[in-house]
């Protein structure tokens, strides 16, 4: 299938590791240009270089407005326009103190809102524009995450569902992937393996396929959500968890 992605223009928060990262590398793998941003400058400068010509990074915090606006402005010149936003950045805020519930606002929440409001302008301009919002399966269901991370992952999926209602007639379409547990080296799992054995084991024990996902799985999902290719998907939460959650999704 041709995704219809050659020459898009894509920015992608927190693109230097895992599902991040696995995102902004198919995006290119289609054709697509693409703009990253994570905290770290060398990991940026690193990745960057590794995705090749005409792509483009800076090193910010999302919970940042206004170095996320710079970014979005210096990505749209470097790049020549914005067609696709997928903002990914959390700060697995886990904890239920008031340091965590902030810190989830500012990056989960704000972090977001930041990106797609910067990025706005010039999606209004793309005649393929597409919104694509990584919330998780903690904000679908109670786990052990359900604190500010579950919730807050909870109301990324509502906010991407009102700006597919309030943006369809203007052609930008917005959608939501709600990953499940994903392993990737140096991610979130592999510190829980390496650190928490216990509740490592319980996490694998409740996926039914007898693993966690890979970042390139979560990422097939959202790049085609992105494309042209699926046009006429607005307002919905792709769940990809390999049947980890039970809730049924009506």
């Amino acid at each position: 299938m041709d995704l219809g992605l050659a020459g898009r223009k894509v920015l992608v928060t927190g693109g230097t590791k895992g599902i991040g990262r696995a995102i902004a590398e198919l995006f290119v793998a289609e054709g697509a240009v693409v703009s990253i941003c994570a905290r770290n400058a060398a990991e940026v400068t690193q990745t960057v270089a590794g995705l090749g010509h005409g792509c483009f990074g800076q090193a910010l915090d999302v919970a940042d407005a206004q170095a996320v606006a710079g970014w979005v402005e210096a990505s749209a010149k470097a790049l020549g326009g914005i067609d696709i936003v997928v903002p990914n950045v959390s700060a697995l805020a886990v904890q239920r103190d008031a340091a965590a519930w902030k810190a989830g606002f500012e990056t989960d929440i704000m972090g977001t809102v930041s990106v797609v409001d910067a990025a706005m302008p010039w999606l209004e301009k793309s005649d393929a524009a597409s919104i694509v919002i990584i919330s998780s399966v903690s904000g679908r269901e109670i786990d052990f995450a359900s604190g500010p991370y579950g919730a807050f992952k909870a109301a990324l999926i509502h906010y991407a569902q009102g700006l597919a209602f309030h943006n369809a007639g203007r052609g930008i379409r917005a959608n939501s992937v709600s990953p499940g547990n994903t392993y990737f080296e140096g991610g979130v799992w592999h510190n829980v393996e390496r650190n928490l054995p216990d509740l490592f084991a319980q996490a694998m024990a409740l996926n039914p396929t007898g693993r966690m996902g890979k970042p390139e799985e979560m990422a097939r999902a959202v790049v085609f959500l992105a494309s042209p290719a699926a046009s006429f998907i607005t307002g919905t939460n792709l769940v990809v968890d390999g049947a980890l959650t039970r809730g049924v999704q009506f």
